[in-house]
């Protein structure tokens, strides 16, 4: 009789933390070249862009949008406990078998919030750099961390309304 070999946790687990560190560290990348640059440079529309995406050098010392920017320590902890949070999840998820898009979303999550949580508690403040210049989305300005917290967010949510609709759960 032929013996299941059953894969370790860590092979299930480590595509996940190489998309969640890959996604944080491309993120600092992009802004430790925002803020090398100087102040006058910006905001910018790159040609090869082609007016679709403007480039800023924002710095946020509040929540989304600047809220309670105010409340500095609300700022900073608030973010902590949820990364904290969604880490948990990942740590109690990452091991199981299944659960790909969960897995995925919460990598996003972690990598993007991470980003912007270590831009929040070294610098003091999220430095965002882009924005879309379509609509109402001209007057935000963004960041890649802010992007995979977003698309991260909504697989998360497309896998519970499809575990729904499929009735599991």
């Amino acid at each position: 009789m032929k013996q299941k070999t059953v894969s370790p946790a860590g092979s299930r687990t480590a595509p996940w933390l190489v998309l969640a560190a890959a996604a944080g560290l491309l993120d600092q990348a992009a802004k430790d070249t925002v803020e090398r640059m100087g102040d006058d440079q910006f905001p910018q529309e790159p040609e090869c862009l082609k007016g679709r995406v403007k480039l800023h050098k924002n710095h946020n010392d509040g929540l989304p949008f600047g809220a309670f920017r105010q409340y500095p320590e609300l700022v900073r902890q608030v973010p902590l406990a949820a990364f904290w949070a969604a880490f948990g999840v990942f740590a109690w998820l990452a091991p199981k078998r299944g659960h790909l898009a969960e897995k995925a979303g919460l990598a996003l999550v972690l990598g993007g919030g991470g980003s912007n949580l270590y831009d929040r508690l070294v610098r003091g403040y999220v430095v965002d750099y882009f924005s879309i210049q379509k609509g109402r989305l001209k007057k935000v300005v963004l960041n890649l961390g802010d992007c995979c917290v977003l698309a991260g967010v909504l697989i998360l949510l497309a896998s519970q309304i499809a575990d729904a609709i499929r009735g599991n759960r």
